[in-house]
């Protein structure tokens, strides 16, 4: 049973639609990544799954409720998104962001309960910022913060977590800190993650399922080895990639590239209408 998908789902500010009748599955208990160019919708398609911001039409369905019709807080229990612009936390200390993530919880005057305290300090523990729980956000590196804030989304304890680029504006070493605690996330506590990655080759080697958003569209949803090809990647990226092997994870990964011309896309176009017209 597939607990998460959308059908036919339309998303637009004002007049302007930048998803497009979009059905798609997210694969309970596995990793699924976005994949896209800027402006493609891949942030527009989270925000209006976690309902950050509405649809026009279209439904998307968990646990065979549609989102739209679900109560605030059972849905925060169910669903946690970390953004790619966080607030600012100016002022707070770790423990204190963290706590955050148990509002869905909190009744009466919002106080915080010793199961609260407990999570909080599970949250520490398993991303590795317990030395950090009295220490000021603001004092932190970025991976640091990163992996704070993957800890109050944590602090939910939703089975589902959404995030959007988690590894914008951090070095290659915090990246790969950052991915491989979700993946653990994953394996070990079967969270099931959806991110949006603009690095292909980190989007291959972590996910279990990948989608690919042109236009608003879906290019191609599937396993890596579905995905991660050249006609897939022109298609999304008007690049001429040469796909090759992860030699750690044997996963699928990008080896260079160059750019396709947009002549050489009219020459495909004018090859196919032909081939259309002689054989269609």
């Amino acid at each position: 049973m597939v607990r998460l998908y959308t059908t036919d789902l339309n998303i637009g500010y004002g007049e302007r639609l930048i998803v497009k009748d979009l059905s798609v599955e997210i694969p309970d208990k596995k990793i699924t990544t976005i994949i896209g160019s800027n402006g493609c919708g891949k942030s527009t398609l989270l925000k209006a799954i976690t309902r950050i911001i509405s649809h026009q039409s279209g439904t998307v369905m968990l646990d065979g409720e549609n989102i739209a019709q679900e109560n605030t807080k059972v849905l925060a229990k169910k669903m946690a998104i970390l953004p790619q612009m966080q607030e600012s936390a100016s002022g707070l200390t770790v423990g204190e962001l963290i706590s955050y993530g148990r509002f869905p919880y909190q009744k009466g005057f919002g106080r915080l309960t010793k199961k609260d305290y407990e999570v909080i300090d599970w949250t520490l523990e398993v991303t590795g910022t317990t030395e950090f729980k009295f220490r000021p956000v603001d004092a932190l590196s970025g991976g640091q913060r990163q992996r704070v804030w993957i800890a109050m989304a944590l602090a939910q304890e939703t089975d589902i977590i959404f995030l959007d680029e988690p590894t914008t504006y951090l070095d290659m070493a915090h990246q790969l800190e950052v991915l491989e605690l979700l993946q653990k996330l994953n394996i070990e506590q079967e969270r099931t993650i959806v991110m949006v990655l603009h690095d292909l080759n980190q989007a291959a080697r972590f996910a279990d399922y990948m989608i690919a958003l042109k236009n608003g569209e879906i290019v191609k949803a599937g396993d890596c080895e579905e995905v991660m090809t050249p006609d897939v990647l022109q298609k999304v990226f008007h690049i001429d990639a040469h796909i090759g092997r992860d030699p750690r994870t044997n996963k699928p990964m990008c080896i260079t590239y160059n750019l396709v011309k947009e002549n050489e896309h009219e020459k495909a176009a004018i090859s196919n209408l032909s081939t259309t017209r002689l054989y269609g």
